[in-house]
């Protein structure tokens, strides 16, 4: 069972720039909310209530001004500064005190899924208690991620990084669920031409033993990388059009924790003051 999250919201942001150099991408607006709320709601659906996120150096005070500690939200949210960006493997290897011999899972920060069957989904990874687990997404253009192949039974039976030849349409996107080996195996990863720890080298470790395995978000469903400024403002509109047409919100963290049950109304009321007179308090005020 996975009881351990973590929000990789590090990142330089370069694509994103002039916009990314005073503020976090993880903390501009997608819609109504900062992006950090997306994939934090993410875990939450999940059901995972300890949460670590990894930030920039000298980024911290920006985010615990709008998630001091998850405590409001009835989970616990704790943070790192990242030195600097070394790949995404390097989230287990600092994070290693966080997880101890526990499972966990990794979100990037600036990934956003949606789904009508995700929650589903989310609560069968969760159930992990050896290998790994990685959503996959298919995409019109595999040539710029990593690529996954798949046999029947939904095991992974080649990766490739941005391949020039198409082996497939199911990109790696960035949720993954981990055994406790991840520390260990992502720690005997060397570098590469980046000077980065590759994921997709990390995968292929779990593929030799062959404990690596799929999982999908479903038709319908989407999985959009918020990191250029057009996907930016594409997932900002696919979110505005959502709430807009079904009157419901897409992380809105205070919701999803009041239907586990993790807070109660008092915590909404609190929530509704600390947001002040705006759309979001409005959405939490029906709520109750």
């Amino acid at each position: 069972m996975i009881r351990k999250g973590i929000i990789l919201a590090g990142g330089m942001g370069t694509r994103m720039s002039p916009l990314t150099k005073a503020v976090n991408k993880q903390l501009l607006p997608i819609y109504d909310k900062p992006l950090i709320f997306y994939p934090l709601s993410v875990l939450m659906l999940a059901g995972i209530k300890d949460i670590l996120i990894i930030v920039n150096r000298g980024q911290l005070s920006q985010f615990k001004k709008i998630l001091p500690n998850g405590r409001n939200l009835g989970i616990e949210i704790k943070f790192i500064e990242q030195k600097k960006p070394k790949g995404l493997p390097d989230a287990f290897i600092i994070g290693e005190r966080f997880i101890g011999k526990e499972n966990v899972a990794l979100i990037l920060g600036d990934n956003f899924f949606y789904g009508q069957s995700l929650t589903k989904n989310l609560k069968d990874c969760v159930k992990l208690k050896n290998g790994a687990k990685v959503f996959l997404h298919p995409v019109k253009n595999p040539n710029l991620y990593g690529v996954a192949k798949i046999n029947k039974q939904k095991k992974i039976i080649s990766l490739i990084e941005k391949p020039k030849k198409t082996i497939s349409n199911l990109a790696v996107t960035g949720l993954y669920f981990f055994d406790n080996k991840v520390i260990k195996f992502s720690k005997s990863l060397k570098p590469s031409k980046r000077n980065e720890l590759e994921i997709i080298d990390l995968l292929k470790k779990y593929k030799k033993i062959n404990k690596l395995k799929a999982e999908f978000i479903g038709r319908g469903g989407s999985w959009l990388d918020t990191g250029s400024i057009d996907d930016f403002y594409n997932t900002s509109f696919f979110v505005s059009a959502i709430e807009n047409r079904q009157g419901l919100k897409i992380a809105c963290i205070e919701e999803i924790a009041l239907k586990n049950k993790w807070i109660n109304k008092k915590q909404i009321l609190n929530a509704i003051n600390f947001y002040g007179n705006c759309n979001y308090s409005k959405y939490l005020r029906k709520l109750i």
